[in-house]
């Protein structure tokens, strides 16, 4: 599982996409209009009528909470006055706890008068065997200091929230039948689409409509195959006060004009475990291994390559892993391991892929063998057999040691023969 933190304007949206499939009568309307330094305010407007006639909310919208406490709200404005709040902050470094860094994305949305008293707080968690439900009448920016009035309720994995007795658990209130049905509604929003995290805090009752105010997601990016197609185009924006490296950035820009995935996250550039896999969820199933047999430490890169990269793409991805991996030998002088890891795949071109990866390694020959480095291949699918054989003739050429297997080994075997050494 990898969790992937998305903008309130994505997860508000998804919200009133798709809580009505589980919710009769919800009528949130997921008006939210998102805001940068390179929106042009004219389009904006043509596409959300409602920013000329609505009263306004406007905040920060980059990963991080408590806007409130720290002054980042508009509140109650008009279109001007929206304009001028988010000019004012656009570039403005701010320091959250730790961590400093600059407002470069906003949330607008309507303003909803409401009464205080009536915000109340949910959340929902992944655990390993059950979803944790959190709810609490006393929501708002001091839920952490109420902690005590927050109930928990466990929806085991095997069963429906159906199964669960939801307003057994809950404290006697005056909206409790309501609230009971939107809990019910939101975990079953939560399973279908994959999330692993959930908070709505505050959320408000005006009248009978419930009305999310602040919310935060995360999914499961593992689970895109399964409701991708119910998120449409997500942006996993990096949290705040985290900036991307420039190979980074370049994978990025390399994954948005392409029709296959293509990540890249640098954890220790010193490190002397890199993983270069195939599929997202392979791509997470190395990283736990390399975890569990101790060398998280040496862990230097979490990514992936799917969906049926081209041979250039490939290349430049590999290009891009082994320029990190051989700038610097290591200190001590011990061996470096490279992965070229996967399943066994589904539509994707092993023999396609392999020639990009070999082209980058022959580029890259030399400084291989500078840093020491030893190779590992476990690779099947589609013309695996031509891919697996380039690469054993790619060892005796280059010099290198590589260590080749096909679909007969089991999937992240590999790893603890490259580590035991």
């Amino acid at each position: 599982m990898a969790k992937r933190a998305i903008h309130e304007y994505d997860a508000k949206r998804l919200l009133a996409k798709y809580l009505p499939d589980y919710l009769a009568g919800f009528t949130y309307p997921g008006k939210v209009a998102q805001v940068t330094k390179d929106t042009d305010w004219d389009r904006l407007v043509a596409d959300n009528p409602w920013l000329k006639t609505d009263r306004l909310v406007v905040k920060p919208d980059q990963l991080f909470g408590q806007r409130g406490k720290h002054g980042l709200l508009g509140l109650n404005l008009d279109l001007a006055g929206v304009k001028a709040w988010v000019a004012e902050r656009m570039g403005q470094e701010l320091t959250m706890g730790k961590v400093t860094d600059k407002l470069t994305t906003f949330l607008i949305e309507p303003f909803v008068p409401h009464n205080p008293q009536d915000e109340m707080f949910v959340a929902i968690r992944t655990e390993r065997d059950a979803d944790i439900v959190y709810f609490s009448t006393q929501g708002g920016i001091n839920i952490e200091e109420n902690w005590d009035t927050v109930t928990q309720i466990r929806v085991p994995v095997l069963k429906g929230i159906g199964e669960v007795d939801v307003a057994g658990r809950l404290p006697d209130f005056p909206s409790k039948e309501t609230v009971t049905r939107f809990i019910v509604a939101l975990h079953q929003f939560f399973v279908d689409l994959a999330l692993v995290y959930l908070e709505i805090n505050p959320f408000a009752l005006v009248g009978d409509e419930i009305v999310p105010l602040d919310f935060r997601v995360q999914v499961d990016d593992t689970a895109a195959f399964e409701a991708g197609r119910k998120w449409g185009e997500l942006e996993f924006p990096p949290a705040f006060g985290t900036h991307l490296t420039p190979e980074e950035e370049y994978i990025h820009s390399l994954d948005e004009k392409s029709g296959a995935s293509l990540k890249l996250t640098v954890l220790n550039p010193k490190g002397r475990v890199w993983p270069m896999v195939a599929g997202g969820g392979a791509s997470v199933i190395y990283a736990d291994t390399v975890a569990d047999l101790g060398f998280a430490h040496e862990l230097s890169c979490y990514g992936e390559y799917s969906g049926n990269p081209t041979t250039d793409e490939t290349r430049e991805y590999a290009r891009t892993i082994l320029d990190l991996m051989t700038r610097q030998p290591d200190p001590q002088g011990r061996p470096k391991f490279l992965l070229i890891g996967g399943g066994i795949a589904n539509f994707t071109d092993v023999a396609k892929t392999f020639t990009g990866i070999v082209q980058a390694l022959r580029e890259y020959k030399d400084r291989l063998k500078e840093n020491h480095v030893k190779i590992y291949v476990r690779r099947g699918g589609p013309n695996y057999q031509e891919g697996l054989a380039m690469m054993r003739k790619l060892g005796e050429e280059l010099g290198v040691p590589i260590e080749v297997y096909g679909p007969e080994l089991h999937m992240t075997r590999i790893v603890s023969m490259a580590l035991a050494e």
